[in-house]
């Protein structure tokens, strides 16, 4: 079970950045965590490191414009997935022998970064703008779900099940907010007659 919360913690780390949490695995564990990932393991460390270093900085300084925002969220939505699958089987790899649970896990711990990177997205349209505390938030939190992972998986796994609970609560109050402005008779439809684009 406690595999499975630091799965979790991990994931959601990957569901906010992309590059920020692998570095951070790679800096707190020398690389010899990504040695045990199939797609890491394939890539030199300096020259992973290079590459996460870069994006990682890009990350930081972009989230902070509109304009970088809207591309980090492109490239994030795309890669999400991937990097917290590859987080998630990283996790569950050092701590479980059974090769079809590990990937079980890693699946899992994509479809939540996923989950969470399209949440952001839809607040990140819905609101035109995200203020500057709450992006400082988001890239602590990314980093401390990181450390709870290894040092306190119970309290990372159950910040994530609660950040799970968060999305799922913003795409049903952004269903009955877009139901909400059609029509009464055009409600199985909101689009239909709609002036305004979405």
């Amino acid at each position: 079970m406690i595999e499975v919360l630091a799965v979790l913690s991990v994931s959601a780390a990957a569901g906010m950045r992309v590059a920020l949490p692998l570095l951070v695995i790679g800096l707190l564990y020398g690389g010899s965590l990504w040695s045990q990932v199939p797609i890491l393991a394939s890539i030199s460390p300096q020259v992973l490191l290079g590459v996460l270093v870069s994006w990682s900085l890009f990350e930081l300084f972009a989230s902070k414009d509109r304009s970088g925002q809207r591309l980090l969220q492109t490239v994030q939505i795309l890669f999400s997935p991937i990097v917290g699958t590859i987080m998630g089987m990283a996790i569950a790899r050092a701590t479980i022998p059974n090769g079809w649970l590990v990937w079980l896990l890693g699946l899992t711990g994509g479809l939540l970064a996923l989950v969470l990177q399209l949440v952001q997205t839809g607040w990140f349209y819905r609101l035109q703008r995200i203020p500057m505390w709450m992006i400082f938030a988001q890239d602590l939190l990314c980093v401390a779900l990181v450390f709870f992972a290894f040092d306190a998986p119970r309290q990372g796994g159950l910040i994530a099940l609660l950040l799970l609970w968060l999305a799922i609560r913003s795409s049903k109050e952004w269903h009955r907010w877009y139901t909400g402005q059609a029509e009464p008779r055009d409600r199985r439809n909101p689009r239909q007659h709609k002036r305004d684009p979405d």
